[in-house]
């Protein structure tokens, strides 16, 4: 039993929240979540919780955006009634998957101008150089509104009488530069600037007098993604957050983004006891299984648990190429040997099982005789379930940090690992000031 600690639970995933408290051997705290008529959330404590230490459990699966905006309607709400420290256990991460979205790294792309009829393209000599004192201002963009008011109210009237009538004189004209006059009409262009045929205030759209064009996103210009982890993470610290509990970040150095303490626990440990105890007896030991990788950003995650249990590991590599007839094509390489051997897929979230069926494909290919997937978050969004069920995988394993319930009615081939036992430890020893370093060992 745990005093002053109040725990609360969102709306994404309850049954977490419970298997927590029984761990913990305390109630889970009264609150009110609905939503209003007009779709905002409404949060509403049930309890007191002035002075004392407030976990809120909030997964990023399901409806990400309304689990959220609650989240940080309940973290704000327990700030103001005065606790002492708030917690977002936040079992996965939402928008932690934006960062390997790919992008120009040049920059967004901009906009070319148009070439001429003529083919000839426009040359720095035929824009206007810098009006100099004296000379007469160019015509900019001319309108019957706010430029045009701002130009009465101010008693001016570029190159004619000034409109007061009190002085009667004209703006002196100033002389144009011969050699960019030479050079515009040596390329052969008409140039509203230089054109005196034109009425002084004839309506341009350009001070160069060239029309801009259509803008036409480029090749590459949907690749100019907004990178929302500094966003999340001043949302959070900014609705009052104290400390952040998660587990496998997709990337760690997503912790960087956040100015309060962030605890990243390993959800690995799960998986690598369920290697120990139900594929390595029934398989053949470490001889007859070999760990693989469905890609190169995996590799870490997957040696360290091959190196704990002594075990030989793959690496499946995309390579993308490009082809001039049928675009990008992906090519998926496999470094290792799994013939007539168990391979066991590790990957830190599933969301359309993709890419763990491919590796799948390839491995039954290259020779294996049964293929396991252990997954750290299963989303399972889309058809991912229906994508499983007609791949090459035996079996997919994945924790409940996000829930379960529905996936598993439409699957046989899932099984589910409990992961409240590991958040209910982490929050123990964060209310009591004990160090958590034990849930990252391996041995």
């Amino acid at each position: 039993m745990v005093r002053n600690l109040v725990l609360f639970s969102g709306s994404s995933h309850p049954q977490l929240t419970e298997t927590i408290c029984t761990h913990l051997g305390i109630p889970p705290a009264k609150i009110h979540l609905s939503k209003f008529a007009v779709g905002e959330t409404r949060v509403e404590i049930g309890e007191s919780v002035r002075e004392k230490d407030v976990f809120i459990v909030q997964s990023g699966g399901g409806k990400v955006n309304d689990n959220l905006m609650e989240l940080l309607i309940t973290i704000s709400a327990c700030k103001t009634a005065s606790a002492r420290r708030v917690t977002a256990v936040l079992p996965l991460f939402p928008y932690s998957r934006q960062s390997d979205l790919p992008y120009n790294k040049i920059g967004a792309p901009l906009a070319r101008m148009p070439s001429k009829p003529t083919g000839e393209r426009y040359t720095f000599d035929s824009t206007p150089s810098t009006p100099y004192p004296g000379q007469t201002e160019s015509a900019g963009l001319h309108s019957n509104g706010t430029h045009s008011l701002n130009r009465k109210l101010n008693g001016l009237s570029v190159g004619h009488k000034l409109v007061n009538g009190e002085m009667g004189m004209k703006t002196p004209t100033a002389p144009r530069r011969k050699d960019t006059l030479d050079s515009v009409q040596s390329e052969g262009s008409t140039n509203s600037y230089f054109d005196e045929t034109k009425e002084p205030h004839a309506p341009t759209s350009h001070a160069a007098g060239m029309v801009p064009p259509d803008f036409k996103p480029q090749r590459g210009y949907k690749w100019w993604v907004a990178q929302a982890g500094t966003l999340i993470a001043d949302l959070l610290t900014c609705a009052g957050a104290d400390h952040i509990i998660t587990m496998d970040l997709h990337d760690p150095q997503y912790q960087g983004f956040f100015d309060i303490p962030v605890d990243n626990l390993y959800g690995r440990h799960l998986l690598r006891k369920y290697i120990q105890h139900q594929i390595l007896p029934k398989h053949g030991g470490t001889d007859g299984c070999v760990i693989v990788s469905p890609d190169a950003g995996g590799a870490k995650r997957v040696t360290n648990i091959a190196d704990s249990l002594g075990m030989d590991f793959a690496l499946i590599h995309k390579e993308r190429r490009q082809s001039p007839t049928s675009g990008q094509n992906a090519t998926m390489l496999l470094v290792g040997a799994i013939a007539n051997r168990t391979a066991i897929l590790v990957d830190d979230l599933a969301d359309t099982s993709n890419t763990i069926t491919r590796a799948a494909k390839l491995l039954k290919k290259e020779g294996a005789h049964t293929v396991y997937a252990l997954v750290t978050h299963g989303v399972f969004s889309g058809d991912a379930i229906d994508r499983i069920n007609a791949s090459a995988l035996d079996k997919v394993v994945t924790t409940n940090s996000v829930p379960q319930e529905e996936h598993v009615k439409r699957c046989d081939k899932l099984e589910v690992l409990e992961v409240g036992n590991v958040f209910a430890e982490a929050i123990r020893r964060v209310h009591h000031g004990e160090s958590i370093s034990v849930l990252f060992e391996y041995d």
